[in-house]
Formats: C-alpha cells, sequence, structure tokens
C-alpha cells in the first residue's frame, strides 16, 4: 500500500464534516425605525403600538391595528361592511379606477379606505371610524362619505360619541364632484349629531391633508393629533409658491397647529386610549 492509499482510506473513515448551518431570521422579525435607525424586535415595538422604542416615533398603523389598540376585545361591530365602490365616472389614466380599486383590494383587504363600527373603549360605548392609508392613500370617496355618514347617524340614534382617527391625503379624484361632496354630507351628518349634545373627537394621524382637514378632520368638540403628524389643506410647495415665502420648517406639523390653536392637544398613541376614555366619561349625555 502506498503513502497516498493510505492518506486516501484514512479520508474515507473520517466522519463527515458537517457543514455549518447559518442562522436563519424570520422575515419581519427584526423592524428597523425610519427616523432613528433603531432596530427593535417587532414584537416589542407591536406591543408599543407601534411607537419607536428609542425615539417615540410613530410608525404608521393599520385600520386593523387601530382598532385592536382602542377597542375592547371582543366587542367590535362593524357597520357598512357591504358598501363597496364603483366607478361612476369611468376615470382613466394609464389603469382604469375599476382596476385600481380591485388591486387595492386585493392588496389590503379592504372595501375601501375606512372601517366604521361601534364597540367599547374601557367599558365606554363608542362610534369609531377608523381611515387606512393603504388604501389610495386614505383618499375620500363616495364609499368613505357613506360609511361615516351612516356610523354618525348610528351613534346619534344610539346617544354614542364619535371618534374618527384620520388618515387622508383629501379627496378622491377619481369620482371628481361626489368626492367633494362628501364633506358637506359627512359635516351635515355631524351637525345632527352636535344638535344631540353627543360628543365628536377626530384624532389626527400621519397625515391628515386636504378635503378631510377642510371639513370633518377640523370639526370635532376636542381635536387629538399624534406627535410630529403633519396636518394641511394645501401641500407645503404649493402654498409656498403662491406666498413667494419660505414657511417655518414646522409648518403644518401637529406641534405648529397645536401652537396656533388648531388643535386641542398632542396625544401619544400609547395614551390615546385611556385619554379617550377619560374625555368620554366626562362628556357622558345627560339622562332626561
Amino acid at each position: 500500500m502506498s503513502l497516498f492509499d493510505w492518506f486516501a482510506n484514512l479520508r474515507k473513515n473520517e466522519p463527515p464534516v458537517q457543514k455549518r448551518q447559518e442562522r436563519e431570521i424570520a422575515d419581519g422579525l427584526w423592524t428597523k425605525c425610519s427616523v432613528c435607525s433603531a432596530v427593535a424586535y417587532t414584537k416589542d415595538l407591536k406591543n408599543n403600538q407601534f411607537v419607536c422604542l428609542e425615539c417615540g416615533h410613530h410608525t404608521r398603523v393599520n385600520s386593523d391595528e387601530r382598532i385592536e389598540q382602542l377597542v375592547d376585545k371582543e366587542t367590535w361591530q362593524p357597520i357598512g361592511e357591504d358598501i363597496r365602490p364603483t366607478d361612476p365616472l369611468a376615470f382613466s389614466d394609464r389603469k382604469s379606477y375599476s382596476d385600481r380599486l380591485k388591486d387595492y383590494q386585493a392588496k389590503t383587504g379592504l372595501t375601501d379606505a375606512v372601517k366604521t363600527g361601534t364597540g367599547l373603549i374601557e367599558g365606554l360605548p363608542i362610534a369609531l371610524g377608523v381611515m387606512d392609508f393603504r388604501f389610495m392613500g386614505g383618499s375620500m370617496g363616495s364609499v368613505v362619505g357613506e360609511k361615516l355618514c351612516r356610523l354618525i347617524e348610528t351613534a346619534t340614534d344610539q346617544s354614542f360619541p364619535v371618534v374618527i382617527i384620520c388618515a387622508s391625503g383629501g379627496a378622491r379624484m377619481q369620482e371628481g364632484m361626489l368626492s367633494l361632496m362628501q364633506m358637506a354630507k359627512i359635516s351635515g351628518a355631524l351637525h345632527r349629531h352636535q344638535e344631540h349634545k353627543l360628543l365628536y373627537i377626530p384624532v389626527l394621524t400621519h397625515p391628515t391633508t386636504g378635503g378631510v382637514t377642510a371639513s370633518f378632520a377640523m370639526l370635532g368638540d376636542i381635536i387629538l393629533a399624534e406627535p410630529k403628524a403633519t396636518i394641511g389643506f394645501a401641500g407645503r410647495r404649493v402654498i409656498e409658491q403662491t406666498l413667494r415665502e419660505k414657511l417655518p420648517e414646522d409648518f403644518q406639523t401637529s406641534e405648529y397647529l397645536l401652537q396656533h390653536g388648531f388643535v386641542d392637544e398632542i396625544i401619544p398613541r400609547t395614551q390615546l386610549k385611556k385619554i379617550l376614555a377619560q374625555l368620554i366619561s366626562l362628556h357622558q349625555p345627560i339622562s332626561k
């Protein structure tokens, strides 16, 4: 036997070398803050209602997460789930409006840009509307207007306070005047609700702009906002070009609006449920 044969036999008898297994990290296990770049365990971030544990940045959340954060377990009763959008103007811009609606419905699991229903917040009844920015930028079309009106009318009939979580780019251009009509329609429903001396609280989140800001977002008895939310009507560049002057850096932020009297208080998301419950408790309708 040659020396080479002896080495060959020796290698055959050696146990196979185990390949080093790289540690696999499940997708979505960690989340990086878009502001401070801190990396957090997603479960911990969810437990803190998607507010960064390092810098306090409020990550955008969807309507299901909002409802879970605010409404007592097993008390949510949806309203208007069967209402679906149509394409009354046969709008088309590279892609038809009908096809866009189908794409967003498949992507988000929503019928349109708002969820409405009744439930309990710390045992107190409430009518809650939650806008969802994932669906066409939370834009306000006919379905959003109809669902919010039905929500407000239900609240008026049952003497419930109304809370609307606002998150929108404004009116939906694909529905033209029908979209703009929703501003007056919702405002009228809120007026009837307030005639019954019932409480309405809008919560302005990032972003709240356009026709939503110009209507029901600013009609509250008490107007709340999340920290550093963008709130305004026209865009910053449009205003600067119109006025031909530079605007302050914090212009159209919730902090700027608080300072100038447009909102009543800025509430961190982690305290919102407790504060809403306190306000609702203090403004219960007087029984006759």
